[in-house]
């Protein structure tokens, strides 16, 4: 589980978050120029390596050829699309909507195109059970769908506007169809967050903030008044609440190294300085060769998140090499998946859940169509 609001209340908005539940939402106060058709492009694979995609019954085989991609073993095209027309298998992910092989600077990307509604149940497959409450859940549907389009925006110029991994959102894909998802979009359909000003929020979250969440300055170094750090209740369900990782002298400096930073045989680490929530902003570790300073974020990066699951830990020297104590899980910013189940399970209702963990923002629904897409009426 992982992937933010802004702006105060007035008299002229059909709907903030900041104590008006239970109020109907207005498609006339959606931002401008955004639907709830919008097409998201999912980054779902990039390697230099081939790919096997099945469409239709047929395995097809993609490769880098000569500034190109080749198609089973034939000449090289720029690019490979095709349309909407059942369903793709790519990596053992079955994907709806539209397929694009390309080539990039990193090699060759398959770019999944999907409308929102459908990118919104992929999102919530990959990163939520879908045996929690039905109130977290919708949480969960309206941040999964703000993210998404406060990406699409801002990567205008870009070939894709999400990853389909932890560097975004966890996207399964078609996945399982699982009613209690397919509800949870259903339910909060066109709903998303927006700043005063009517742009998506960056709608950041992530599993369990270890009891405080972290703002967007101390981890971003941006000043977002809807991203600050709280106080986060009801978490101690979460099996990150508390862990632990051991690691020896010979692992930490072979992960160091791999980052760039080679110091030799690894003597010693501390910790410099804590941000305000009190995560590890920077720490100190010296070898043989020398000695680095990095930011928990770079630690964590080097070490992999399945290690250090959140930069929120102490570091004790053992005889081998450390232990890492830590709590929660990701960056920390923005709403806890496990805080918002808790509230969940003690009545909180979604809208409350949202202005809980994005104080200000303003929740609203786009419409269901672009009015540049509607057909004029002849005369």
């Amino acid at each position: 589980m992982k992937a933010f609001l802004g702006g105060g209340c007035t008299a002229l908005a059909p709907l903030c978050l900041l104590g008006v539940a239970g109020v109907s939402l207005g498609a006339s106060a959606a931002p401008a120029g955004r639907a709830c058709d919008e097409r998201i492009r999912v980054l779902i694979y990039q390697s230099r390596a081939p790919v096997v995609i099945e469409r239709s019954g047929r395995h097809r085989r993609f490769e880098l050829w000569q500034g190109g991609i080749r198609v089973d073993g034939g000449p090289a095209v720029p690019t490979w699309r095709a349309e909407e027309r059942g369903l793709s298998r790519v990596r053992g992910r079955w994907l709806r909507g539209a397929l694009e092989v390309l080539r990039t600077e990193q090699g060759l990307a398959v770019v999944n195109e999907v409308g929102l509604e459908d990118y919104v149940v992929g999102a919530l497959e990959g990163e939520i059970p879908a045996s929690w409450s039905a109130e977290a859940l919708r949480a969960q549907a309206v941040a999964s769908r703000t993210y998404a389009l406060h990406r699409s925006g801002a990567r205008r110029a870009a070939r894709y506007d999400v990853e389909a991994s932890t560097a975004s959102q966890v996207y399964a894909g078609a996945g399982r169809g699982r009613p209690e998802l397919l509800a949870a979009a259903r339910d909060t359909r066109c709903e998303i967050l927006t700043t005063a000003a009517g742009r998506p929020i960056l709608a950041a979250f992530h599993s369990a903030s270890g009891g405080r969440s972290a703002s967007a300055r101390e981890v971003w170094g941006r000043d977002l008044s809807y991203l600050v750090s709280q106080a986060v209740e009801h978490e101690e369900d979460s099996p990150d609440t508390y862990w632990r990782a051991a690691l020896s002298r010979t692992t930490l400096g072979r992960a160091l190294a791999a980052a760039g930073h080679s110091i030799g045989q690894v003597e010693g680490a501390e910790i410099l300085e804590h941000s305000a929530s009190r995560r590890v902003a920077r720490l100190l570790v010296e070898g043989t060769g020398g000695e680095v300073t990095l930011s928990g974020r770079q630690l964590r990066a080097a070490l992999g998140e399945s290690t250090l699951k959140s930069t929120l830990f102490e570091l004790r020297p053992t005889q081998e090499g450390f232990l890492f104590v830590g709590s929660g899980s990701g960056h920390g910013v923005g709403m806890s998946q496990w805080g918002a189940r808790g509230l969940a399970e003690r009545g909180m209702g979604y809208r409350e859940i949202l202005e809980t963990f994005y104080p200000g923002a303003r929740l609203k629904r786009l419409p269901p169509a672009r009015v540049a897409d509607v057909p004029a009426e002849a005369g």
